[in-house]
């Protein structure tokens, strides 16, 4: 449609002081999806799974036209002046981004040749030992020439608060093969303003950064934000990191060594998007700009993303179509496989923030790795905590002094002085070569005070050590061992908290008026330096987000499974940046950090995307992802089903077996994905017919977002090839197919087994098929509803091959009368 054409000139309008954030959406298509007719431009649609030549004149041409559109309608509504357009889409979806009054978005909204108008909102970050948990070194990189090869060529784009790259995991010369240039990759590299030097060095081979929503909104401070893409946070360091730091860095904090960090493709590309910032987060324009603009234009492989919405956007009526998914449908069509954190809001069900069957949700585990400690008392009780310390001297003990009872005067009332965050309150002669005793209130959950800034009191102060009580917990509440300078130990447990407070107020005497006359409690830490390895692992951590997947914002149930995996994300050691303030324990100065998320998962399975990708170069996004699920497992370390982390009826953390509403397919096994005999595969009519089958969503929106017209072939969103079968509605009997495909070189019997929780009954069909090499073959599987239980029923479906691969579907169906 030709806007000029359309567009009535009369009217004007005034830039108001409320103004705020859209995302406008286009008739006509991207240039992904344009099959020509359009003023004579020739097509530039790809094919599913095929990259966009961006290089080309008629990418480029197309582009210029549609931007030029873009500031045709903006130019003929309103007045120059009264508005800013911050960027325009056109490669994935087609539209812009604009700050506009809300009179000017609804002016938008009526105007021809505009498809939607989306109020911007806002995303949030979902916040080295694990090589090795996950056999990297020895069953994965040997299969790619060894750690200096393993995700060679493949570039990771990272969608996050930036880089710090002078950081060792980061450096160009840690390798034994020097990197030279990249055969394919386009993106650019900004300068640092200050020191006028490039971030890129041949391992970082992009680097940009994203603000124009931040800053149209007054949120962007250029003095802590950096108008570049060197990381303010933190975050965006420790994610690049976990998916492709260099091997081997040591991992050094106040004079210890706690291992050597490496990435799980490190030989792999970075390449930076900064779009996130310390304290407000991101915007979605500058997010939808970052994917849009630049990373599919640039050419990345993979994409990880460990940013959600702060809440759900209500601006469409479905979870999968928003400007944010859209775009990322658009990525994956052009073959890049997307990895997103599934939130941090459990061990609550129906708390996912990543919805849509083209991106692969990724729950956090709790790997084999824990860091215990322990306080010994003067009668001999020993309280088990947590702390990454250095003991007290061996074979004696020390005098324990409260925070509360060694105030200087009454200096500590303006303050919370148990809270040890500020030594000058604190009477130095006192707590000099004891034992100071520190209590954990709730300024440690909200962030303002920290057990950094408790351990550089107790330094400060001569103390020989610290210790932490918690007296009372609030549901939610993580505690995370934090690498200490000196002694120190966080007492997690509310009942050993109060057995120390008891044997405190015991041993130490006090005059009438409730002073200390003489400090006679006594104590020692323990070592908490070394970690100690559960065979329980892996455990789905308590705050990753839970199923069941919804499909609209009144929190309907999707015939889709999510999250779709699980890695670890549980206190993950990993690169930081000198400026880092995302963790309070972690400020400006520390070069590692230890910390737990979905945030820390899904850049591990966007490096180990990038290994499969390297082995298997010619692999859709839904290949890669199949790969990864089909061959993950539901067995921890000892043999047993996986537990998940809940809250028992009084309110404590307890381990339940856990579903697939916890971890998906289950936790990752990177060399089994590597070969993983069949793959469920998909493409974008694929992902569109998902969409169009879903009751409920309007066929009208779904064109708006695609650009695609509805297609019905799959029937019901049930049949949508992925490895994981989902029915939310399930009355009397329904039947499912899957398509498989032989990935492996040699012909394979597969014999198709089945089981599940009592109240649905399922069936398969064929019991056996033989598949050839590169050949595809179909089945069904028929589940009826035997009682209706008011929950889900769980279940699997196993394809044995006979030359030893085996493909496993997680099975999920609530029964109803009707």
């Amino acid at each position: 449609m030709d806007i000029g054409c359309k567009v009535i000139v009369f009217f004007t309008c005034f830039f108001s002081v409320t103004a705020e954030i859209y995302i406008v959406t286009m008739e006509g298509e991207p240039i992904i999806s344009y099959k020509g007719g359009d003023n004579g431009f020739e097509a530039t649609a790809v094919e599913s799974d095929e990259k966009i030549d961006t290089t080309s004149e008629l990418v480029t041409s197309y582009a210029r036209h549609l931007e030029r559109k873009h500031d045709m309608l903006l130019g003929m509504l309103f007045e120059e002046g009264s508005y800013k357009k911050l960027y325009s889409y056109k490669h994935l979806i087609n539209g812009f981004a604009a700050h506009v009054s809300p009179d000017q978005a609804e002016m938008l909204r009526r105007a021809p040749g505009v498809k939607s108008v989306s109020r911007d909102w806002k995303v949030r970050k979902l916040t080295t030992h694990t090589p090795q948990f996950l056999g990297l070194p020895t069953d994965v990189w040997p299969t790619g020439g060894g750690y200096d090869r393993a995700g060679e060529d493949i570039v990771i784009g990272f969608i996050d608060s930036g880089i710090f790259p002078h950081h060792p995991s980061f450096a160009s010369h840690h390798t034994t093969v020097p990197y030279g240039p990249h055969p394919s990759y386009k993106g650019k590299c900004e300068e640092d303003p200050h020191s006028k030097l490039s971030f890129c060095n041949g391992k970082i081979i992009g680097a940009q950064h994203f603000a124009e929503a931040a800053k149209a909104a007054g949120a962007f401070n250029p003095d802590i934000d950096f108008a570049s893409p060197m990381d303010g946070d933190g975050h965006g360091s420790h994610t690049a990191a976990i998916a492709a730091g260099n091997n081997g860095i040591p991992v050094r904090m106040h004079g210890y060594e706690f291992g050597k960090a490496s990435g799980m493709a490190p030989r792999a590309r970075i390449a930076v998007y900064k779009a996130l910032y310390r304290l407000f987060g991101g915007f979605v324009a500058d997010v939808v700009a970052a994917i849009d603009q630049q990373a599919v234009h640039d050419g990345v492989d993979i994409l990880s993303l460990s940013v959600g919405p702060n809440s759900p956007p209500a601006t469409t009526k479905t979870t999968f179509l928003n400007p944010f998914d859209a775009t990322l449908l658009g990525a994956v069509k052009a073959g890049v496989f997307v990895a997103q954190a599934a939130g941090n809001g459990g061990p609550f069900p129906k708390t996912l923030v990543s919805y849509s069957p083209w991106i692969t949700t990724v729950a956090a585990a709790i790997d084999d790795r824990r860091y215990k400690n322990h306080l010994t008392l003067g009668n001999g009780k020993m309280l088990a905590g947590i702390g990454l310390s250095p003991s007290t001297r061996p074979h004696r003990s020390y005098k324990m002094v409260s925070a509360n009872d060694v105030l200087l005067g009454s200096s500590g009332m303006k303050y919370n002085p148990s809270d040890c965050q500020k030594p000058e309150v604190l009477n130095k002669r006192l707590v000099e070569g004891n034992i100071l005793l520190c209590g954990y209130s709730f300024n440690f959950v909200a962030g303002s005070a920290s057990i950094k800034k408790v351990a550089e009191t107790a330094k400060h102060l001569g103390a020989a050590g610290f210790v932490l009580v918690v007296e009372n917990v609030s549901p939610g509440t993580k505690f995370d061992p934090v690498p200490s300078c000196i002694p120190g130990i966080l007492i997690t447990d509310v009942s050993k908290s109060m057995d120390l407070i008891d044997y405190y107020n015991v041993t130490t005497s006090r005059d009438w008026m409730g002073r200390v006359k003489d400090f006679k409690a006594e104590g020692s830490i323990g070592d908490g330096l070394e970690p100690i390895l559960h065979k329980s692992a892996p455990e789905v951590a308590l705050f990753s987000a839970r199923g069941p997947n919804t499909k609209d914002f009144s929190f309907q149930d999707a015939d889709l499974l999510k999250p779709d995996i699980l890695a670890p994300g549980s206190l993950i050691w990993s690169a930081w940046s000198e400026n880092g303030t995302d963790e309070a324990n972690y400020v400006a100065g520390e070069g590692f950090a230890l910390i737990s998320g979905t945030s820390m998962a899904a850049p591990h399975i966007a490096g180990i995307a990038a290994l499969v990708k390297q082995k298997h170069p010619q692999w859709s996004p839904a290949a890669i992802k199949s790969a990864l699920m089909t061959t993950s497992t539901v067995i921890d370390r000892a043999g047993r089903p996986l537990q998940a982390q809940q809250y028992s009826e009084t309110e404590t953390v307890t381990l339940v077996k856990a579903t697939p509403f916890d971890y998906g397919s289950g936790h990752v096994n990177p060399s089994a994905a590597l070969d993983p005999g069949l793959i469920f595969d998909a493409g974008y009519e694929d992902y569109i017919g998902f969409l169009c089958t879903t009751p409920g969503i309007d066929a009208h929106e779904i064109t708006n977002f695609t650009n695609t017209p509805c297609n019905f072939k799959i029937v019901h969103p049930s049949n949508f090839n992925t490895p994981s079968i989902a029915i939310s509605h399930l009355v009397r009997t329904q039947t499912v197919t899957r398509r498989v495909t032989n990935v492996a070189e040699e012909e394979e019997t597969y014999t198709i087994t089945s089981r599940m929780e009592p109240a649905i009954a399922i069936e398969v069909s064929p019991p056996a098929m033989t598949v050839r090499a590169g050949a595809s073959r179909t089945f069904s599987v028929t589940l009826t509803v035997r009682s209706v239980t008011g929950a889900y029923s769980f279940g699997e479906v196993t394809l044995k091959g006979s030359r030893g691969h085996k493909v496993t579907l997680p099975v999920v169906a609530m029964g109803q009368r009707r």
